[in-house]
């Protein structure tokens, strides 16, 4: 038998093990040959590639990194700097021998090898490394090459990171105060930007800045780079103006920064610019500077996608503050035909706040096309913008609804079912004057299969069934289907057909018991079945009581619904060009550790309400008790007219009682008197509970303000 050879070792057989021990053979060879350390960075590079990899196995090479790090190259320290600080942690027993190499290193003579030796000193969480930092920055702060003083500035913001307490015990940050005189701009921006952050984070330092400081600081401003810009116009947020002139002179000499090509320095420049215009008392510079406000945020609409939402979602804020900006540029948010879908969505939302009665024919002729678009999630988006226009602007609802209707007429389902929901709302807010349409309603009935469509169409069923000739029977088709539905649409069910009732009692009365039987014993769904409860009692009690309760006036709807609340929008509006703005919600809930910012108080502070345009208190304003006819209390007794338990009438527990011994006796034998007065059993017994089904069913939310832990405390 022939002898065979082993097989050949292929290099990609070899074990983690013998990788290491190949790179460490390549970072130490090469000798006095190779002057231009050609060898050693080609490893150092595959060090640093399989290290961007998370291969943990390359912290065996630690001991060798620190041998190149004494190598006269800024590409080789710049290399073995990152190792350090990618691995310190794991290896901090190895990791100190580093800081003899780095600690000489900041006496080179050249400030690029200085400033990095020390930015990487800073950057690691080792207790030897940030207690030998502290001396080294104290001393860097002086330094003669302001590049080098720049970075010392960001690394005592880095320490404090680190340790906040011992950066407070020493003189750092009084170190750091005092870079804001130097001659620098670069070195001033940096220092503002460091004594920012350390702001951020604690709770015993003050942030203050008064006007000569503030002035100096925008005298600076054109000769700082784009982001030293930015740094200094966050500074500004902390100056607080005593006087409304010079409130309005900063704010004229920051304009101009209003035009720079980086939107982050334009969007800061806003919101220091509508900070300011807080402590400005002149109304008609107040106007001169939201007009100053417009331009550049039409411009920032020329750049790239994102950045174009981010002004939006910035412009949609601005509106509510100041609606005297942009009010002249409402065709510069039409739709283009090759905008991201969250662009057209953020456009939609700025169109409806734009539109006025003079510019709505302008609207609905951009809407229309919108609503033939292929996307369908926008579509539903421009029908429903032209539903919430006909409640917002009152003499164009004629021709809101007529556009709805020639949309309906196309019988694509999702237009006719967005469509329904919308005209529900338009029904609720004009009552009694737009009622013909309901046959064209009724003929789309096929082509609603979502719940919130079917829900709303069931509404205008039960509320006009005294005007729609076979509205039993239009219910009843429903109720074929009534286990399977969602419980939004089991509720409108239920509503509907007690309003049938109340409204048709020879047409309802063999629905009402069936559905209420359904409805209390064959659902598992507590709000269903509760309200099922309090209708058959209420029904079985008093039906006048019914009759003005069930069908009684409901609250008034706005078009504003989704405004901010004063003192959110009036906290949105110090973080114009954040995240937060973005979400549109306050900053804590974005960043749960940020600090929350509020107007402080000044002699020139101007208190400006930011006034409901409805005018009407919201229902998620209004406290529980107010839920019921006309605002009363829900402890009402509708047929004496005065709170429950006054002389002697009227006992709580004893209603109960009654009410559940009636529907225990009354399950099967309800039937309706020739007058209709009554639901079964004689109207004048005992007393019922008061029920509106236009009050919320669902599990209510607990207030802003009062505390969201999401505990439902009753």
């Amino acid at each position: 038998m022939a002898y065979l050879p082993p097989p050949a070792y292929s290099s990609h057989l070899r074990g983690p093990q013998g990788k290491v021990a190949e790179l460490r053979l390549e970072l130490n060879s090469g000798g006095r040959k190779d002057k231009n350390f050609t060898t050693k960075k080609i490893a150092l590079k595959k060090i640093v590639a399989n290290m961007t990899m998370s291969n943990n196995d390359m912290v065996a090479l630690f001991p060798d990194i620190i041998g190149c790090m004494g190598i006269p190259s800024l590409e080789i320290k710049k290399m073995c700097f990152l190792f350090l600080v990618n691995y310190a942690r794991m290896r901090s027993e190895i990791a100190v021998k580093a800081i003899p190499v780095l600690e000489q290193d900041m006496e080179d003579p050249n400030p690029l090898v200085r400033a990095l030796a020390l930015r990487t000193m800073s950057y690691i969480h080792v207790r030897e490394f940030v207690e030998a930092t502290v001396p080294i920055v104290k001393h860097l702060l002086r330094d003669s090459d302001p590049y080098v003083r720049k970075t010392a500035a960001f690394c005592v913001a880095k320490l404090y990171d680190h340790d906040k307490h011992m950066v407070e015990a020493s003189d750092l940050i009084a170190r750091l105060n005092s870079l804001l005189k130097d001659d620098n701009p670069t070195v001033v921006a940096s220092a503002l930007a460091s004594l920012m952050d350390i702001w951020e984070r604690s709770d015993a330092i003050k942030l203050t800045i008064d006007y000569d400081n503030a002035s100096k600081m925008v005298a600076i401003l054109p000769d700082c780079s784009e982001w030293g810009q930015t740094y200094i116009l966050e500074a500004l947020m902390s100056y607080v103006p005593q006087d409304s002139g010079e409130a309005l002179l900063l704010a004229e000499r920051i304009a101009p920064r209003l035009s720079h090509s980086n939107s982050a320095v334009v969007l800061t420049c806003i919101r220091v610019i509508l900070y300011l215009m807080n402590y400005i008392a002149d109304q008609k510079q107040i106007s001169a500077l939201c007009r100053k406000l417009s331009p550049p945020l039409v411009t920032l609409l020329a750049k790239g996608p994102e950045v174009q939402y981010l002004a939006l979602r910035n412009a949609l804020l601005i509106l509510q503050r100041r609606p005297e900006v942009l009010r002249n540029d409402i065709r510069v948010f039409f739709c283009k035909y090759n905008d991201p879908i969250y662009v057209k969505v953020t456009k939609l939302e700025l169109i409806f706040m734009l539109a006025t009665e003079k510019n709505i024919d302008e609207v609905l002729t951009e809407l229309r096309e919108y609503a033939t678009e292929i996307d369908v999630h926008f579509v539903r988006k421009a029908v429903r913008a032209i539903g919430k226009l006909a409640i917002k602007i009152e003499p164009a609802a004629r021709r809101c609804i007529n556009l709805l209707l020639e949309l309906v007429a196309t019988k694509i389902t999702y237009i006719v079912q967005e469509a329904t929901v919308v005209i529900r709302n338009i029904f609720r807010k004009y009552p009694n004057q737009y009622e013909s349409i309901i046959g064209t309603l009724c003929e789309n009935l096929d082509s609603l299969d979502e719940p919130e469509a079917k829900a709303a169409m069931v509404w205008v069923i039960g509320q006009y069934a005294s005007r729609i000739e076979n509205s039993d029977a239009l219910l009843e088709d429903f109720l074929y289907s009534f286990a399977e539905e969602p419980v939004e649409v089991q509720l409108a069910l239920l509503t509907a057909t007690v309003k049938l009732f109340i409204q048709r009692p020879t047409k309802g009365q063999e629905l009402v018991p069936k559905v209420l039987k359904w409805a209390t014993e064959e659902t598992d769904n507590p709000d269903l079945r509760d309200r099922a409860y309090m209708y058959w009692r209420l029904l079985s009690t008093d039906m006048e009581a019914a009759k003005r309760i069930v069908m009684g006036e409901k609250p008034a709807i706005t078009a504003e619904s989704e405004r901010l609340d004063p003192t959110t929008l009036e906290e949105m509006c110090l973080n114009v060009g954040t995240l937060a703005t973005v979400y549109l919600k306050p900053v804590q809930t974005v960043f749960r550790n940020a600090r929350p910012r509020r107007l402080h108080e000044s002699p020139a502070l101007q208190r400006q309400e930011v006034p409901n345009p409805s005018g009407v208190l919201s229902d998620a304003n209004k406290s529980l008790s107010q839920f019921g006819m006309g605002g009363q209390p829900a402890d009402f007794d509708p047929r004496t007219g005065r709170p429950w338990g006054q002389n002697g009438e009227g006992n709580l527990a004893q209603a109960v009682h009654e009410a559940d011994a009636y529907f225990t006796s009354q399950v099967r034998g309800m039937h309706v008197q020739e007058q209709g007065d009554s639901f079964g059993g004689n109207g004048n017994e005992g007393s019922g509970y008061v029920v509106n089904q236009y009050a919320p069913q669902t599990v209510y939310q607990p207030a802003q303000g009062v505390g969201n832990n999401g505990d439902l405390l009753l």
